[in-house]
């Protein structure tokens, strides 16, 4: 299993949403659009819908280890976080990587 919350890839896939009208994209949570009018013209894009995103963590699921075994050295974000504290997490492993020591330890 990889480790992903079974309810976490659906949240931001199917809540993204584009403005036919002006080509801009929203996401209903983090970036809603600014009218009631706006949001009900909204279309989802295919890859967005619950059973696309089913498929994706399956193949996830299925090539996950194989990459950990792959990269050795690899740092793990929890990604179930707001966009904002996950940017800062991943900020932060660029900025301010573990030893090598360290590093060795975790795995």
């Amino acid at each position: 299993s990889s480790g992903i919350n079974a309810e976490w890839p659906l949240r931001p896939g199917s809540l993204r949403r584009s403005d036919p009208v002006t080509g801009q994209q929203y996401h209903l949570i983090y970036n809603p659009p600014p009218s009631l009018e706006m949001k009900r013209r909204l279309k989802t894009h295919h890859k967005d819908a619950e059973s696309a995103v089913d498929e994706d963590v399956l193949s996830y699921d299925s090539q996950v280890e194989e990459l950990m075994d792959y990269y050795t050295t690899s740092q793990s974000v929890n990604a179930d976080q707001d966009p904002h504290t996950v940017f800062e997490s991943i900020e932060s492993l660029l900025t301010k990587p573990l030893p090598k020591q360290a590093l060795k330890a975790t795995l």
